[in-house]
């Protein structure tokens, strides 16, 4: 077996998360490899403590590897996906900061973990993913042009609103006169799209939902729609230009630039334990459930 290792930051349970997940593996005479830029943090944060300079390292997944783990939070997750992309690894996450709605596995149980997916007591969870074509063609787009959470369109540096021009499967939507509009995954609708007022979407839902970002228009709503959806947008604005981000990803487009979204022909295998669900951690994470009389 040979598994993958992930991650962005550093924090005090960094280390300790790395060293609890490489031990166990190793015990278990599995492979373990670290992405080649988490190496040199691990190695440069954590060198009075722990010595990773014996470790392997990776700068790309082919399919020999069993499974990755992410090691941070779910924008953690989200960066994982860019080295995944279609080769159907699947991901697990260890959640190193506030609870997330991709990476569940807390430090402590970490060793509990490993062994449930070493004996197959796991499901797998898979997650649509949105792809982007633009029109000209823009390079920074080009060279990744998928994402998990979230595709959205924003005003940038300018206080004036922009005009989001919207068409579905060819037929005019509307014109939404607003800081920009998002276009958002089942897993995506927990994220950005939330705190934008959209709905929540449990993860095998066959959906995207379109959630406007502070329009004028009041009767503007969220709108969910069918994922085979095709997608068209054009953005007007006082300013030359605006910004389309691809979950963590921004790139600077010209406006009038025709922008095509639709669902992804691959998705990305979230490794679920039997204990955990999307429904547990959405309660847990919005304390839903919660007697708040006491």
């Amino acid at each position: 077996m040979k598994v993958a290792v992930f991650g962005r930051f550093y924090n005090e349970r960094t280390t300790s998360s790395v060293e609890r997940l490489s031990n166990y593996l190793l015990e278990k005479n599995i492979e373990v490899y670290i992405e080649n830029h988490f190496f040199d943090l691990l190695n440069t944060e954590s060198s009075k403590e722990k010595d990773f300079s014996s470790f392997k390292t990776f700068d790309t997944l082919d399919t020999s590897f069993n499974f990755l783990v992410s090691i941070g939070g779910d924008g953690t997750i989200l960066r994982a996906i860019t080295f995944v992309k279609d080769i159907d690894i699947p991901i697990i996450g260890i959640n190193t900061g506030r609870l997330g709605f991709l990476a569940t596995i807390q430090v402590d149980v970490i060793e509990h973990a490993l062994q449930n997916i070493i004996d197959g007591k796991y499901k797998i969870s898979e997650r649509s993913l949105l792809t982007v074509e633009t029109l000209p063609e823009n390079k920074d787009i080009t060279s990744l042009s998928f994402a998990m959470n979230e595709v959205a369109v924003s005003r940038k540096n300018t206080t004036s609103m922009i005009t989001v021009e919207t068409h579905l499967d060819g037929e005019y939507l509307t014109s939404y006169w607003s800081d920009g509009l998002i276009v958002s995954t089942p897993t995506g609708s927990t994220g950005y799209s939330l705190s934008c007022g959209g709905p929540v979407i449990t993860p095998g839902t066959n959906s995207f939902v379109l959630t406007p970002i502070a329009p004028h228009n009041l009767s503007a709503r969220p709108l969910i729609i069918p994922d085979s959806t095709e997608i068209h947008l054009r953005v007007r604005g006082r300013e030359e230009s605006h910004l389309v981000s691809l979950d963590s990803r921004i790139a600077t487009l010209e406006n009038e630039t025709l922008i095509k979204i639709k669902k992804a022909d691959f998705k990305i295998k979230m490794i679920d334990l039997l204990s955990e669900s999307f429904l547990t951690t959405l309660r847990k994470k919005l304390l839903w459930g919660e007697d708040k009389r006491n």
